[in-house]
């Protein structure tokens, strides 16, 4: 019993945090306006843990070093963790499967951040599409969208485009990355 909340405490805090900080880094690197009640959130939010650590290791170039750090250690942690809490045999510890896996849910949990990005504008454009946070999640899309859009004309006024997308995130989830986890499964 123990073991299950702690795995629940670590699926609410610890996963999301991850995946906030892992949210940061996109937005650095996409230029994304951080001016806005989510942009500010995010940074409220994550600057404890990844400011310390960007005075050691600065940015390079548009990729923020250590927000992927911290995303990355939060999510072997998470793993890690989870492992020990489900009662993992360490005699043999498989380091090399553990940092596969790591990638893989970074991997992962990019993808859903895109997907859900996509959602909530598309709600948005359909509810308050001038909304001041339709703009920031538009940065966020537009690099996955805009090329489709160029492909596919619009429909009756109805943009195709971030359907498309979403629908290319699934196959990214399922196609390359069951197989993956399958196989890091059986390394473990």
């Amino acid at each position: 019993m123990p073991a299950q909340i702690m795995l629940f405490l670590m699926d609410v805090l610890l996963l999301p945090l991850a995946g906030i900080v892992l949210f940061r880094f996109h937005a650095v690197w996409m230029n994304v306006p951080m001016r806005n009640t989510i942009g500010e959130f995010v940074m409220a939010l994550t600057n404890f843990i990844v400011l310390p650590l960007r005075r050691k290791l600065p940015t390079m170039g548009k990729f923020d070093l250590s927000s992927f750090l911290v995303a990355t250690a939060l999510i072997w942690l998470y793993l890690l963790l989870s492992l020990w809490l489900k009662g993992y045999p360490y005699a043999r510890f498989p380091l090399e499967a553990l940092l596969l896996w790591t990638i893989m849910k970074l991997s992962t949990l990019s993808l859903y951040l895109l997907m859900a990005s996509l959602l909530i504008q598309a709600i948005l454009s359909w509810t308050n599409p001038y909304s001041p946070l339709q703009s920031f999640l538009s940065a966020i899309t537009y690099r996955f969208v805009s090329p489709i859009q160029r492909i596919i004309p619009l429909v009756g006024n109805v943009d195709l485009a971030p359907l498309v997308v979403l629908i290319l995130c699934q196959l990214l989830l399922i196609v390359p990355l069951v197989p993956l986890e399958r196989s890091i499964m059986q390394m473990l």
